[in-house]
């Protein structure tokens, strides 16, 4: 068993929660309930606002912290850890773009989230797809540009994106999904997400591990102590960790977490 305490960090969608089952295997229930009775911590690091967080009950009692929002937003408890706001000229950019060409957009506030939907792609995408929970809760786009914006999520493929993002000076781009994409401000991602919690925690930044799926992982793959790679991942994330594990239904964390010694093999 590891002498060293670790700080682990989840992305939600495709590591912890099966995009087939929607729910978390009950194998990654028991190897985070072995982590945290081991000594180790537990934090999610995920681009969903907290709203739409709503598939973790299973393992709620378990976490010690939250980054959401692609790092946007970062909390402890009640205690918000780091809050990271799109300025308001790239946020009104993309929302105008969005009205003109006539594609979905998701606006993230502190506080509330809207929701334009001409083209029906956040309900078949996210509603029918991810199984997302709470968006019939969004609120009207003029109350929640009043707030400062934490994240847009434009439904567009990758090629317009690259046009899109030469307009946004002070913004960047974390795609995890073709159909897809998430925007925050420059310098908000999970990699720094994990710094601002390990900052607030008093943890060793070179003691974290990061498991991740998609391209919004790649910062945190990079910046952990150890990054780890789900079977089910995008080649380029596969390249940048330091180590693949099986998927997220063929037990991958769990294996990860045995390899590295997190929790032993005696544990079944």
């Amino acid at each position: 068993m590891m002498s060293t305490k670790y700080a682990l960090f989840f992305d939600i969608d495709g590591t912890l929660v099966s995009f087939k089952t929607h729910e978390i295997p009950p194998s990654t229930i028991f190897a985070l309930t072995q982590a945290k009775a081991n000594g180790h911590r537990v934090y999610i690091a995920t681009g969903r606002p907290p709203i739409i967080i709503t598939n973790l009950g299973a393992i709620e009692h378990l976490i010690d912290g939250y980054i959401t929002t692609n790092g946007a937003l970062c909390f402890v408890g009640k205690e918000i850890v780091a809050c990271q706001p799109i300025t308001k000229s790239d946020v009104l950019t993309v929302v105008d773009d969005a009205k003109t060409r006539g594609y979905s957009l998701i606006v993230v506030g502190q506080s509330d989230v809207a929701v334009l939907d001409p083209t029906g792609d956040v309900h078949r995408i996210f509603q029918q797809t991810l199984a997302v929970k709470n968006l019939e809760k969004a609120s009207p786009l003029e109350q929640v540009l009043k707030q400062d914006i934490l994240q847009l999520t434009p439904f567009f493929p990758a090629d317009y994106e690259r046009q899109l993002m030469a307009r946004l000076p002070h913004s960047i781009s974390g795609r995890w999904h073709p159909e897809f994409t998430d925007i925050t401000a420059n310098g908000a991602d999970k990699g720094k997400g994990i710094l601002a919690i390990a900052r607030h925690d008093g943890l060793d930044p070179s003691h974290t591990i990061a498991f991740g799926d998609g391209g919004n992982d790649t910062s945190m793959i990079r910046q952990a102590g150890i990054g780890i790679a789900m079977g089910n991942a995008i080649d380029a994330l596969k390249h940048e960790a330091d180590y693949v594990t099986t998927t997220v239904d063929d037990d991958g964390i769990l294996n990860a977490l045995r390899h590295f010694g997190i929790i032993s093999e005696c544990n079944k």
